[in-house]
C-alpha cells in the first residue's frame, strides 16, 4: 500500500504539469493572447509611462518571448529547484532549493500566494461543510428508501430528489436570495458576504441580556428539543402524524404571518397545508434515527423561537452565529444537487446488495434484518459512494465558482472568475494548479477508502 501511495503521489507531478500546459495553451491561443500591451490597455496612461510599464512586464514575465519560453519561465518560478530570478526579471544562478514563487497578480498587484492564502480557506470551508451534509442526509434518505421500497417515502423521496437534481445551481441561488434574503419577501438571511462588519467587533458567542435570559433560552431549547425527540422515538405512528401535522401547519401559518400579518388569507392556508404535509410526513418515517434527527433540529428552532417570543433579549448575535447565518444559503445551494444524486445512488446500491446471494444466505441462517443491512449490505454498498466521492470534491469546487459569484463570497471560485476576466495569467495558472492538486488528492483519498471499506482490494 505504501509503494502504491508513493507511486500515485509521484504521478501527480506530471498530471499537474499537463493541466497547467492545457490552461496555458488555451490562454495563449485566445484572441489577443497574454501580452504586455493587453495588460496596460484601458489604463489611460501617458505614452512614456505606458511604454515603461510594457517594458517592465516584458522583463519580469518574458511576455515578449514565445509562449513555450513563457511557460518554462513560469514553471521555473513555481519549482523549488531551478534558476533564481533577479529583481529585473532575468534568470540568475541554478539552485537545488530556491523556493517556490507563484508570481504577482496583474490585477491586484499583490503576490499570488497571499491572495490564495486569503481565498482558499473560504472555499474549503464551504466544501468541508457541504460534503458531510451531503453524505449524512443522502445516506439516511437512501437507506430509508431502500428499506421501504415502493412505499410512500420511497415514491415521495424519488420525486423530490429528481426535482432537486433538475434545478440548476445558479437558479436555486437566485431564488434563495429572492425569497429568503430580500425585502420583498422574507428577510431571514443576508444577501451577500460571510460576516457583517458589526459582527467582527462582537463576542465570539451570542451575548444575552441577563442570566435569566440565558436560563430561559436553555430551558426553552432543552424542553422543546427533548419533547420532540421523545415524541419521535416513543409516540405511536398515528400520534406522530397528527402532532407533526399540527406543528408543520403552525410553522407554515407563522411563516405567512411574517409576510402578510396574522389575519388568515390564501397564503396562510397554502403554507400551512405544505407545512402540515411536510412535517407530518417526516414524523411518520420508519427510520427512528432519521425521525430523531429531524425532531432534534426542529426542537432547537422551536425553542429559540419560543424564547424570543417570551421576551429573551439577545444583545449580540456573536461572530460565530453571524458567520453560520451567512453560510446557510450558500451551503444549501452548493449541496442539494450532490445530495440528490448520492441519495439515488445509495438507494440503488442498497437494493442491488439486498437482493444478493450473501444477503439471502444471512437471512436463511437467522440473522435479523438490521444486522443484514448494516453489517453486510451497507459496507458493500459503500463502494459506489466512494467512487462518487472522488468526483464530488472537483464538482463542488466547480460549483463554488457559481455560488461565490451569486452570494458575493470572496473565495477561490470568485477569484478564478475575476482572474479569467482580466487575463491574469499568474493567478489563473496558480488557481488551476491548486484546484488540480485538490482534485488529485480527492482521487487518492478515494483509493485509500476503497482499501478500508473492502479488505479484498489490494494495491501491492
Amino acid at each position: 500500500m505504501l509503494i502504491y501511495l508513493l507511486r500515485r503521489i509521484a504521478l501527480m507531478v506530471p498530471t499537474l504539469f499537463g493541466i497547467t500546459i492545457v490552461v496555458f495553451v488555451v490562454m495563449a491561443a485566445a484572441p489577443g493572447g497574454i501580452s504586455a500591451q493587453s495588460l496596460v490597455d484601458g489604463t489611460n496612461l501617458e505614452p512614456e509611462t505606458r511604454r515603461a510599464l510594457e517594458d517592465y512586464y516584458n522583463r519580469l514575465y518574458g511576455l515578449d518571448q514565445p509562449a513555450p519560453v513563457q511557460y518554462l519561465r513560469w514553471l521555473n518560478n513555481i519549482s523549488p529547484i531551478g534558476f533564481s530570478r533577479e529583481a529585473d526579471g532575468s534568470l540568475g544562478s541554478f539552485s537545488l532549493w530556491k523556493g517556490s514563487d507563484l508570481g504577482v497578480s496583474f490585477r491586484y498587484g499583490r503576490p499570488v500566494i497571499d491572495l490564495l492564502a486569503e481565498r482558499l480557506p473560504i472555499t474549503l470551508l464551504l466544501n468541508l461543510l457541504s460534503i458531510p451534509l451531503i453524505y449524512a442526509v443522502s445516506i439516511a434518505i437512501g437507506v430509508q428508501a431502500a428499506r421501504a421500497r415502493g412505499g410512500r417515502f420511497d415514491v415521495a423521496s424519488n420525486v423530490v430528489l429528481l426535482g432537486l437534481w433538475s434545478v440548476p445551481t445558479m437558479l436555486a441561488g437566485v431564488l434563495f436570495i429572492g425569497f429568503f434574503a430580500s425585502e420583498q419577501y422574507w428577510r431571514w438571511f443576508p444577501t451577500a458576504g460571510l460576516v457583517r462588519r458589526e459582527a467582527v467587533d462582537q463576542t465570539f458567542l451570542p451575548w444575552l441580556g441577563s442570566m435569566s435570559d440565558v436560563i430561559g433560552m436553555f430551558l426553552a431549547v432543552g424542553l422543546a428539543a427533548t419533547l420532540l425527540v421523545w415524541a419521535a422515538a416513543k409516540a405511536p405512528r398515528a400520534a406522530r402524524h397528527v402532532g407533526g401535522g399540527l406543528l408543520g401547519a403552525s410553522l407554515g401559518y407563522l411563516m405567512a404571518a411574517d409576510l402578510n400579518g396574522m389575519a388568515p388569507g390564501g397564503l396562510h392556508l397554502v403554507l400551512a397545508a405544505i407545512g402540515a404535509l411536510l412535517v407530518g410526513g417526516l414524523a411518520g418515517l420508519g427510520s427512528a434515527a432519521l425521525r430523531i434527527a429531524v425532531a432534534g433540529g426542529l426542537g432547537v428552532g422551536v425553542g429559540i423561537g419560543l424564547a424570543r417570543a417570551a421576551g429573551v433579549e439577545v444583545v449580540q448575535g456573536g461572530y460565530l452565529f453571524d458567520r453560520a447565518w451567512h453560510l446557510v444559503l450558500p451551503v444549501i445551494a452548493l449541496s442539494y444537487g450532490g445530495l440528490a444524486f448520492l441519495a439515488k445512488l445509495t438507494r440503488s446500491s442498497l437494493l442491488e446488495n439486498l437482493a444478493a446471494d450473501y444477503a439471502r444466505t444471512a437471512r436463511a441462517k437467522g440473522v435479523d434484518e438490521e444486522t443484514v443491512l448494516w453489517r453486510h449490505v451497507f459496507r458493500n454498498s459503500l463502494l459506489p459512494l466512494i467512487t462518487v466521492s472522488a468526483t464530488l470534491l472537483p464538482s463542488l469546487l466547480a460549483g463554488s465558482v457559481i455560488i461565490e459569484s451569486i452570494f458575493s463570497i470572496d473565495g477561490m471560485g470568485k477569484l478564478a472568475v475575476e482572474a479569467v476576466q482580466t487575463r491574469d495569467r499568474e493567478l489563473v495558472l496558480s488557481v488551476t494548479l491548486i484546484s488540480g492538486l485538490l482534485t488529485l488528492a480527492g482521487y487518492l483519498l478515494a483509493d485509500i477508502a476503497y482499501a478500508i471499506a473492502d479488505p479484498r482490494v489490494s494495491y501491492d
